[in-house]
This record gives C-alpha cells, structure tokens and sequence, in this order.
C-alpha cells in the first residue's frame, strides 16, 4: 500500500510540475489537431492530441512501473 501511495503522489508531483512549466514546453497544446478557436469575444481550446500524446506516455510509465515493481 505504502508503494500506491508514492507512485500516486509522485505521478500528481509530476502532474502539477507539467501545468507549471507547460508555457515553457514548446510543442505542448501547439500540435496538429488541437483544436483553437479564437473570435472578438471568444476563444475555445480542446487539446485532442496533446491529451492523447500525454494518455500515451502515463500509460507507458504505469506499465513500466508494473513491470519492474
């Protein structure tokens, strides 16, 4: 259980230290097929494949963590 619970905190760390510094990522919420609609008095972003980019990576990071612990 004490092994979750670090795995957990140190994925929401990493987490909160990527919407800290993803001003400073150059291609995050920047890539072909996010979607970025901007008007007068509007603007509306769904990030589609950076969300998929992103989906990919935690799950290879979980299953390495499952496949070495």
């Amino acid at each position: 259980m004490g092994l979750i619970l670090i795995v957990v905190g140190s994925i929401i760390v990493l987490f909160g230290l990527l919407f800290y510094f993803s001003d400073g990522i150059p291609l995050l919420g920047k890539l072909p097929g996010d979607i970025r609609i901007q008007r007068k008095n509007f603007s509306f972003y769904f990030p589609v494949t950076t969300g998929i980019l992103l989906s990919i990576v935690i799950s290879l990071v979980l299953y390495l963590i499952r496949r070495f612990s």
